[in-house]
C-alpha cells in the first residue's frame, strides 16, 4: 500500500495554473501587491463575506502584524491547544501568553474560565477555532466589551465556515486565516486577515511592507510579509474548486463517522448545530478503547498510513517556554492532547482508503 499522508494539498490542473501565471512573464510584476494579489483580495472578500481582506505571505506573520497593528501590550489570553504559531506570535511580539483551558465538546476555548484570567495587564483574547469547530463568539464578544479587550481569532482551521449563515471572519476585531499547502484552501503558503475597520487596511499594507506609506515616507517599523503573485495565482485557481473540495471532504468525514461513530472507547466531535463546516480535520479521541492513541498511531504507520497527534504536546509544555512563564493548569486540554489523533483527510482521499483505515483501527 502506498503511503497515505494525513493531509495533501489541493492543486489545480497544471495547464490552468500555467495559464494564470503566463502574464507574469509579460508584465514582470512578481510581488509588492500586484494585480493578482488585488484580485484575490477582492474574491476572498466576496467568498468569506467580509468587508476587508489583507493578504500575507503566511498566516503566522498575519497574526504577528495584527498584534502589532492593534498595539497590544501585557498579557493575551489564548489556549495551549493549538499549533505553535498562535503562542509564538504572542511571545515574539513581547507579550505574555495566559492559557485558558478548553471545553471537552469541541476543543475550543472554555469561555466560562476566561474572566478569571483577566488582570489589569490583559489587552486581548486570541481564541482558536479548532478543526473547523467555532468558538463561542457571542460570549467572547460579551467578555471583550465588558473589559475593553481586543479579540483576534486564530481562524487557521476555519476557512469558509459560517455560523448562522454569517462568515466566521466577521467576528472580533480581526480573524487570521492560514492558506498553508495542507489547508482546505491554499496559496502554497499564505494567509490573510479579515476585519471591519476600514482604516486598518492601509496600516496593515504598510506594516507588511517595511512600514512604507509612500515612496519617500516610512511611518512604521514594519517587516516583509507580502504575498507574491505566484501565491496569489495559486489562490485564484484554488478558490474556483474550494466548494467542490469541501463537498469531497464532507463525503470522507461522513464515511469515517459511519464506520467509527458507534465504537465504544472512540469519541468523535459532534457537529455544531448552527455551523456549516469546512471539514478541515477529522479528530478522533481514543478514550477507553482497546488501544490507546499512540498504539493506533503506530499500527497505522505500520500500514504506511500517517496520522497526527494534533495537538500534542500542549504549547505550555514546549521546551522553548521552560522557565520563561508560569502557566495555569489546563486539565481538559492536557487530557485531550494525550488522547487525540487526526486521521487522513484531504479532498482526493478515496473512500476505499477510508474503509481500510477504519478496518485497521477496528481490527
Amino acid at each position: 500500500m502506498k503511503t497515505i499522508q494525513v493531509a495533501r494539498p489541493s492543486m489545480p490542473d497544471f495547464e490552468e495554473y500555467v495559464a494564470e501565471i503566463r502574464d507574469l512573464w509579460e508584465n514582470q510584476w512578481l510581488t509588492n501587491m500586484g494585480a493578482k494579489h488585488t484580485k484575490l483580495e477582492k474574491e476572498l472578500s466576496t467568498y468569506l463575506d467580509t468587508p476587508h481582506v489583507s493578504l500575507f505571505t503566511n498566516g503566522h506573520l498575519a497574526l504577528e502584524i495584527a498584534i502589532e497593528a492593534f498595539k497590544l501590550t501585557g498579557e493575551v489570553i489564548t489556549t495551549p491547544f493549538s499549533f505553535a504559531s498562535t503562542t509564538q506570535a504572542i511571545v515574539r511580539k513581547g507579550l505574555v501568553p495566559v492559557f485558558c483551558d478548553i471545553n471537552s465538546n469541541d476543543y475550543t476555548i472554555d469561555t466560562t474560565k476566561i474572566e478569571s484570567l483577566i488582570t489589569d495587564k490583559t489587552s486581548a483574547i486570541i481564541p482558536v477555532h479548532v478543526y473547523g469547530n467555532v468558538c463561542n463568539m457571542d460570549e467572547i464578544e460579551r467578555i471583550a466589551k465588558k473589559y475593553n479587550l481586543k479579540v483576534i481569532y486564530d481562524a487557521a482551521h476555519a476557512f469558509g465556515v459560517t455560523i448562522d449563515g454569517v462568515g466566521v471572519g466577521n467576528f472580533g476585531d480581526a480573524s487570521m486565516f492560514s492558506f498553508h499547502a495542507t489547508k482546505v484552501f491554499n496559496t502554497i503558503e499564505g494567509g490573510c486577515l479579515t476585519f471591519h475597520e476600514k482604516s486598518l487596511y492601509q496600516k496593515l499594507n504598510s506594516l507588511k511592507n517595511f512600514g512604507i506609506t509612500s515612496p519617500e515616507t516610512v511611518d512604521y517599523i514594519g517587516g516583509n510579509a507580502k504575498m507574491n503573485e505566484f501565491q496569489a495565482a495559486m489562490g485564484l485557481c484554488n478558490l474556483k474548486r474550494v466548494n467542490s473540495d469541501i463537498e469531497k471532504r464532507k463525503a470522507i468525514v461522513d464515511r469515517y463517522v459511519e464506520l467509527l461513530g458507534n465504537i465504544p472507547g472512540i469519541k468523535l466531535v459532534k457537529p455544531q448545530s448552527n455551523i456549516v463546516s469546512n471539514y478541515s480535520y477529522f479528530p478522533v479521541l481514543f478514550d477507553g478503547y482497546r488501544m490507546n492513541r499512540n498504539e493506533v498511531c503506530d499500527i497505522l504507520m505500520q500500514h504506511n498510513i500517517i496520522s497526527r497527534k494534533y495537538f500534542y504536546p500542549l504549547i505550555s509544555n514546549y521546551e522553548c517556554y521552560k522557565d520563561m512563564f508560569i502557566f495555569n493548569e489546563t486539565p481538559v486540554a492536557s487530557y485531550i492532547s494525550e488522547r487525540i489523533l487526526t486521521l487522513p483527510l484531504y479532498a482526493d482521499l478515496e473512500l476505499e482508503t477510508v474503509d481500510k483505515i477504519c478496518e485497521i483501527i477496528i481490527g
